[in-house]
């Protein structure tokens, strides 16, 4: 099975150290143009652009970055609850077709109640997630060509129409996370992906079989992916120094206060990941390789993946082995990590390579003095 894999734009900003400004590198245009190109050219299928108030907006982002790259595809961010589900069918339309095709969807229908209220949403847990369910059905129907009337609890339209369809069809794919009932019930009905954060592998596989079962009983099939961190080194020792130096800035009140705000989020999701080290430092690892202190001060997707190339490999096929086809993976920072897992763990997956942006490819050669060595020309391999 080929694997598609993933990289992250840091639109929140980036850095050397969590929880810390030390080194830290701002969200501006060439940072991320630089993380979208180094992604494409590197291989990756796409990038993951998240949403929140912490965030800048992820619909323009992607529609600046899809400008000025030519394969990425770009997984955005969107939130249901703060859009005119017409207005955004047409926005995905567009985005779809004036990016030839890279468009694809990551449903956020749950997170943090206070990021939610701050932009109007007072919905209940489970009410957000009704919510989608009335907003998707109405989204595809749209994009599929449909003309839709839909009385829903909380969504209602007469007459509405697409008049300009996305490219690719019936609609862009949809991908999404969610660990509550009403999450995996939505999943099963609604999305062609179902992600889930990084926790041990035993709790993955019953999550997958969870959504398998919904999904069948509802006459579908869902893919699987797995969102996660990666620290990885060409030693194992260098990639544990990694990991504790991303967090060698954490003070215990920094942490604290960082714990009790992810206490109050009614996510099951983030239960979860909290749950995985307590936040506590010393009961990081959690499983073989898998470790959880970035969710010592990070909301959403808290763990990391740390260790020599064969190992951060063999993680990722345990994984694979459960069902997912798709990683989408991050690392501190962002454009130095998008390299590193490239050129270590790409050669050791069956990684399904995007067209790699480029003319005439040259070997590589290590300059010495006195090397009269020149660059061969090859052929790109992926």
């Amino acid at each position: 099975m080929s694997l598609h894999v993933f990289w992250f734009l840091p639109t929140h900003g980036d850095g050397r150290y969590l929880g810390s400004t030390q080194q830290a590198r701002a969200v501006d245009q060439t940072y991320l143009q630089q993380i979208a190109q180094a992604a494409e050219r590197l291989g990756y299928g796409g990038v993951l652009v998240p949403t929140g108030r912490s965030c800048e907006d992820s619909w323009v982002i992607a529609s600046n970055l899809a400008a000025v790259t030519r394969t990425l595809k770009f997984l955005v961010a969107l939130r249901p609850t703060t859009f005119s589900v017409t207005a955004n069918a047409r926005m995905a339309a567009t985005l779809d077709r004036l990016s030839a095709g890279r468009l694809l969807i990551n449903v956020v229908a749950g997170g943090d109640a206070g990021d939610l209220e701050a932009d109007g949403t007072f919905l209940s847990h489970d009410a957000r997630y009704e919510h989608a369910r009335e907003f998707l059905t109405v989204w595809k129907g749209l994009l599929a060509g449909e003309t839709v009337d839909f009385d829903g609890e909380h969504i209602k339209v007469k007459g509405a129409r697409q008049l300009f369809p996305p490219l690719q069809q019936p609609h862009p794919p949809l991908y999404f996370g969610g660990s509550s009932p009403a999450a995996h019930d939505l999943a099963a009905e609604q999305v062609e992906l179902y992600i889930s954060w990084g926790e041990r592998p035993e709790d993955v596989a019953a999550k997958f079989a969870d959504l398998r079962a919904r999904a069948a009983a509802k006459g579908r099939t869902v893919r699987f992916g797995v969102r996660l961190h990666v620290i990885v080194r060409e030693t194992e020792p260098e990639a544990w120094a990694a990991a504790d130096r991303l967090i060698s800035e954490l003070d215990d009140e920094t942490v604290a206060r960082a714990q009790a705000a992810l206490a109050r989020l009614d996510s099951e999701g983030q239960q979860r990941m909290s749950a995985l080290h307590g936040g506590q430092r010393d009961k990081l690892e959690i499983s073989p390789n898998l470790w959880a202190g970035v969710g010592l001060v990070r909301g959403g997707a808290g763990t990391a993946l740390v260790g020599n190339p064969q190992q951060v490999a063999d993680r990722l096929k345990e994984y694979a082995a459960l069902g997912a086809d798709t990683f989408v993976l991050s690392g501190y920072p962002h454009l130095e990590e998008a390299y590193r897992f490239a050129e270590l763990v790409f050669p050791l997956l069956p990684v399904a390579v995007q067209e790699k942006v480029g003319a005439t490819l040259l070997s590589p050669f290590g300059e010495a003095i006195a090397d009269g060595a020149v660059p061969r020309l090859k052929v790109a391999q992926s």
